[in-house]
């Protein structure tokens, strides 16, 4: 069984969450298993997923303890339970539910929970929260990061969203411990159908990430 330490170490050293946010299983099963096969390690199936269960399941059967496979958007308890019967290893939130974060911890399952101001990360890892998940990120970047994280030094900060292979290496250099990233390799097969093209993404992702790490 995967334990929150082993899930911790599917993101840490790829250094990438992927959030798989799409509009069907099929495609959320395509993109994933293209994306494993880039090197991501670290799947996040949010509950929007139609099936989203479904999904982890057979993830979860396929890979076993290869790949950590979790779920977002868990906003309350019983849905963090029906992820971790699912098989989900990690449990995302865009905020700060500690019912859930209870949930996780119960279960041995990683969990990453919402917040965007100070205070919000503060009362996250109060809560027992493993990793605090910055967001929304679309309105603020890596100076942000930079910034709180000089108070708070202790903060294990994945910002989710807007990452990219030409962005990532600021979000790395500000102080983050990964980074949640989507439609930068989850959409990469949309103009044809193509899901080599994903798993290229995915690769590509990878690298950046691994550049940036060097650089710092």
């Amino acid at each position: 069984m995967l334990t929150t330490w082993s899930s911790w170490s599917a993101i840490e050293q790829t250094g990438a969450l992927l959030i798989v946010r799409l509009p069907s299983a099929d495609e959320a099963l395509a993109v994933a298993r293209a994306a494993v096969e880039g090197g991501v390690r670290a799947l996040e199936i949010t509950l929007s997923v139609p099936n989203a269960l479904g999904v982890i399941r057979q993830l979860t059967t396929e890979f076993g303890d290869t790949v950590t496979v979790g779920a977002g958007t868990v906003l309350d308890a019983q849905s963090a339970f029906a992820c971790i019967q699912a098989g989900a290893r990690v449990l995302v939130s865009p905020n700060l539910n500690p019912e859930m974060i209870t949930v996780a911890n119960r279960y041995q399952a990683l969990s990453i929970s919402g917040a965007f101001t100070p205070t919000e990360m503060v009362d996250t890892m109060a809560a027992g929260a493993d990793i605090v998940k910055l967001f929304p990120t679309g309105i603020v970047g890596p100076n942000y990061v930079r910034t709180v994280l000089e108070p708070l030094p202790q903060t294990p900060i994945l910002p989710a969203g807007g990452a990219n292979t030409d962005n990532v290496g600021d979000w790395f250099d500000a102080g983050v411990v990964a980074v949640g990233v989507g439609s930068a390799i989850t959409k990469a097969a949309r103009p044809d159908g193509d899901y080599a093209r994903v798993t290229a993404a995915a690769k590509d992702f990878l690298a950046a990430i691994a550049t940036a790490r060097d650089s710092a």
